[in-house]
Parts: structure tokens; C-alpha cells; sequence
């Protein structure tokens, strides 16, 4: 069946970094893009970044631009997100999805990952 985990999220001091990774398996992933998402506490999930089936159609919500980095290791059917200078309102669950459809909207996807955990504290 679909599958899609999460992993690598974890307690960091502001300003440090943090690689996510999201496995894949159960459908033909390198025809899938692959949106990450986050649901900070209190607050509705959004989408943070996007990737298309190859590493040239990417997309950033513009409070994450430049901070974090999105790439995909088809061979590996995995996708990761490369979290640098965090924040403290980066801290929630982050989510992975994957989708025929590309962009930072829920409904482009049909597969979700059940999240990891972000927080970013002193």
C-alpha cells in the first residue's frame, strides 16, 4: 500500500538546522510530486515547500525562502527538506504529501505521511 514516513525532526535552538526526510513507497514515485506542509500549534496546515518529479520545479512559501532547501533522491524514493536558520514559528508538525498535481495547496495531493515533530526552542 501507499506509503509515505517521515523522519528527522527533533528539538533545535534557533538559528540551528535540521534535514527532513520523507520515504516513500507503494506508488511510482518519481512520476509523484511531493509537497511538505506544517501545522504549527493553533494554527491551520500549510504548505511550506514543493518539489516536481525531478530537482527543477521547486517552490518555497515566501516565510521559508532562502532558509530552506527542497531536493529529491528518486533511487532513493525519497524526498528531503533542508531547514537552516530556523525560527521559533517554525516549530509544528511538518507533514509530506505526494500528488500528480504540483504546488503549496492541500489539494494537490492524495497521499499523506503521518508528520514529524519541529520544535524550536532555547
Amino acid at each position: 500500500q501507499v506509503q509515505l514516513v517521515e523522519s528527522g525532526g527533533g528539538l533545535v535552538q534557533p538559528g540551528g538546522s535540521l534535514r527532513l526526510s520523507c520515504s516513500a513507497s507503494g506508488f511510482t514515485f518519481e512520476n509523484h510530486a511531493i509537497g511538505w506542509f506544517l501545522q504549527a500549534p493553533g494554527k491551520k496546515r500549510e504548505g511550506v515547500s514543493c518539489i516536481g518529479s525531478s530537482n527543477t520545479s521547486v517552490s518555497y512559501a515566501t516565510s521559508v525562502a532562502g532558509r530552506f532547501l527542497i531536493y529529491r533522491d528518486n533511487a532513493k524514493k525519497t524526498v528531503y527538506l533542508q531547514m537552516n536558520n530556523l525560527k521559533p514559528e517554525d516549530t509544528g508538525v511538518y507533514s509530506c504529501a505526494a500528488g500528480l498535481w504540483w504546488g503549496l495547496g492541500e489539494s494537490a495531493y492524495e497521499h499523506w505521511g503521518q508528520g514529524t515533530r519541529v520544535t524550536v526552542s532555547s
